[in-house]
C-alpha cells in the first residue's frame, strides 16, 4: 500500500509540472492574463502560435506517459502492474487539471491524458487521437475534438479489450478521465451551446492582419 501511495504522490507531481506556463514565462507571457487564461496548449496557440504549442503539447503528453509507464515502477510488486498503472495514470492526468505548482488549477489535462492513456492502451489511444484530429481539422474547434475524444475512449478501450468493459480497470480509468475532460472544459461547452467558442487560428489570422 505504501508503494501504491509513492506512485500515487510521484505521478500526481510530474502531472503537476506546468509546461505550459514555464514556457510562457520563458517567452515573456503569462498565460493566465491571455486569451482564455489556460495554460493549455490552445491558448498558447493563440498566444505563442503552432510550434510553441505543438511542444508544449508534446512535452505534457510526455510527463502523461511517465506518470502511467514509469513512475509504476516504483510500486513494482504491490499489486498487478495494469492496476499500478491506472493509478499513475489517474494521479498524472489529475495534477495535469489541479496543479499544486498552480493552487489547483491547470490545463483541461488533454495532453497528459493521451500520453497517459498510450501508456495503457495505446492502440484506443490512437484512434481517439485520430478523431479528435479529424474533428478539429473539419471544425476548426479544438474543443469539439477534445469532448468527442473523450467520449469515445471509454467505448475504444471495451471494445479493443479481450477481457470485457467488466473486466478491465482501463475501461473505468477512461470513464473517469472522461468526466475530468467535460468537467474541466464547461465553460468551452457553455460557449459551444451559444455558438460563441472561438475556431482555430481566427484570432492569430485576426491580429497578423493588423
Amino acid at each position: 500500500m505504501i508503494r501504491l501511495v509513492l506512485v500515487a504522490v510521484v505521478a500526481y507531481l510530474v502531472g503537476s509540472i506546468p509546461f505550459g506556463f514555464l514556457v510562457g514565462r520563458v517567452r515573456g507571457v503569462d498565460l493566465r492574463t491571455v486569451g482564455s487564461g489556460n495554460i493549455g496548449s490552445t491558448n498558447i496557440y493563440r498566444a505563442l502560435g503552432l510550434r510553441v504549442a505543438l511542444m508544449v503539447f508534446a512535452l505534457d503528453a510526455g510527463k502523461g506517459l511517465v506518470g502511467a509507464r514509469l513512475v509504476p515502477l516504483l510500486g513494482a510488486g504491490a499489486l498487478s502492474p495494469v492496476y499500478v498503472r491506472f493509478v499513475g495514470a489517474l494521479a498524472v492526468i489529475l495534477g495535469s487539471v489541479a496543479s499544486v505548482f498552480m493552487r489547483f488549477r491547470g490545463g483541461k489535462g488533454v495532453a497528459t491524458g493521451a500520453g497517459a492513456f498510450l501508456g495503457v492502451e495505446p492502440l484506443a489511444t490512437v484512434i481517439a487521437i485520430a478523431l479528435w484530429a479529424a474533428l478539429v481539422a473539419i471544425s476548426k474547434i479544438v474543443s469539439v475534438g477534445s469532448l468527442a475524444a473523450a467520449a469515445a475512449l471509454p467505448f475504444l478501450v471495451a471494445g479493443l479489450s479481450a477481457a470485457g468493459a467488466s473486466h478491465n480497470p482501463v475501461f473505468y480509468l477512461a470513464l473517469v478521465v472522461a468526466a475530468l475532460v467535460f468537467v474541466s472544459h464547461r465553460s468551452n461547452i457553455a460557449r459551444l451551446l451559444r455558438g460563441e467558442e472561438k475556431r482555430v487560428g481566427r484570432q492569430r489570422d485576426a491580429e497578423e492582419q493588423k
